[in-house]
């Protein structure tokens, strides 16, 4: 008998993700819980998995939520995060959205050197990223060459991102305690 998978759906909204807690500062979704994402009312290492999905972009302190969410998620917990890329234009088409993040935005919470250890003490490893590109860059193949190469990704992302443009970015990371 398999025991059952926790999942905190951080920022619901009207798309809860199936079989999960879903958590949103907004009534007018279908979240369970009706709190601030930097404050859950839920104890350390409760999750094994923490989605964070098309919210992270609209937050006051990335730090902050990405701390919460570290802290409510079991010891190598899968974290999953995903946001409109900075160079597409639902980044920047609502009044709603903070921050404009790449794909490599989240590097201070994984790969940080140790004199960044105050900046962003919550840490994660890793896993995956994927980056979606517009339809005519995925028909043409650019986009399995970003995803497939990290030094492709990087190149692209630093000179060719605003012609060959980015969708979304997510991350898979897992939790480090």
């Amino acid at each position: 008998m398999s025991a059952r998978v926790l999942i905190l759906d951080v920022g619901c909204g009207r798309k809860k993700y199936p079989g999960s807690i879903g958590i949103d500062m907004s009534p007018a979704g279908q979240a369970d819980v009706l709190c601030d994402w930097t404050r859950t009312p839920f104890p350390d290492s409760t999750f094994d998995e923490v989605r964070l999905i098309h919210m992270i972009e609209e937050v006051d302190d990335i730090f902050r939520v990405l701390a919460e969410a570290h802290r409510v998620a079991k010891p190598n917990a899968r974290v999953v995060i995903m946001t409109p890329h900075y160079t597409d234009h639902a980044s920047y088409c609502s009044p709603a959205h903070r921050w404009h993040l790449s794909s490599f935005s989240l590097w201070f919470f994984s790969e940080k050197p140790a004199e960044y250890d105050y900046y962003a003490p919550a840490q994660f490893r890793e896993r995956r990223v994927h980056v979606t590109l517009l339809r005519i860059w995925r028909a043409l193949g650019f986009q399995i060459l970003v995803n497939h190469f990290r030094w492709f990704r990087k190149f692209w992302e630093h000179y060719l991102c605003f012609v060959i443009r980015g969708k979304t970015v997510e991350w898979e990371l897992e939790v480090v305690k």
